[in-house]
């Protein structure tokens, strides 16, 4: 099936994923998916977009963004299967939404600042929201950190909130001690949790998005960690912790000189 209102590239992956899910002459893996197994493929996708940003790869980021658009056409064939909708109204819905939440672009009103923007679009989207409530509609699916701090600022911009960092600081140390004194598997699991929550809302304060840090984070210690590996002289579990450590410094210092 093609659509005029949808450029030819677009009508092309569209009559592709179409095939590939005929149920007679289709691709039989494509044929058994549903939105739910194809859900987590769709958040990998997102993620490694996001990888390919964090890297500064055009050429990758191009062939990944291909690899999400992929994914909406598959989820909006599989909606036009069922006749739910279809990928037109998609991007015809996409396409309102965003005129509708920029009137100082597509309409007369005046907003002249990034900042006013972003309060004029969250009330916009809260009125969307209707009766769900300040914490309405942030999605179960999200990653942990991120959906941590969408929660807090969501519950920030009704007040719900400590006036400034030194609140979530001292609630880190309280959510520390509790977590050394949680006795059993599900205290110690609740404690942390809590823990986790603490510094994600002091992150907040400071303006620092814990994804983002924890994404860096994870990509110095992989590279610090095969540094050690690859400098070792020995097996890694043959070393003192003192020796680990000195290694450990090493790669830092070659991590700030540049060295591989």
């Amino acid at each position: 099936m093609t659509d005029s209102s949808l450029p030819r590239e677009i009508q092309r992956l569209r009559a592709i994923m179409a095939s590939l899910r005929d149920p007679k002459t289709g691709c039989p893996w494509d044929i058994e998916q549903d939105f739910k197994s194809i859900a987590p493929y769709t958040i990998e996708e997102a993620y490694e977009v996001a990888d390919a940003i964090e890297r500064e790869d055009m050429g990758e980021l191009r062939g990944e963004l291909g690899d999400l658009l992929l994914q909406v056409v598959y989820h909006s064939q599989m909606a036009e299967e069922a006749g739910a909708f279809d990928l037109t109204e998609v991007v015809r819905g996409i396409s309102d939404k965003m005129v509708a939440r920029h009137p100082h672009v597509f309409g007369d009103a005046d907003v002249r600042t990034a900042e006013a923007q972003t309060s004029a679009w969250e009330m916009m989207k809260a009125q969307e929201r209707g009766d769900a409530g300040a914490l309405g509609g942030v999605a179960l699916a999200l990653p942990a950190l991120m959906r941590a701090a969408k929660l807090q600022k969501r519950a920030s911009r009704v007040g719900f909130d400590w006036p400034d960092s030194e609140g979530p600081k001292a609630k880190i140390s309280e959510e520390l001690q509790e977590l050394e004194a949680a006795e059993g598997e599900a205290e110690r699991l609740h404690e942390a949790g809590d823990l986790l929550f603490s510094v994600v809302n002091l992150l907040r304060h400071m303006n620092i998005d814990p994804e983002v840090a924890l994404r860096q984070a994870n990509s110095r210690f992989e590279t610090r960690f095969q540094y050690v590996e690859e400098n070792s002289a020995k097996p890694l579990k043959d070393h003192t912790i003192t020796e680990l450590e000195d290694y450990w410094q090493a790669a830092k210092s070659a991590e700030r000189n540049g060295r591989p």
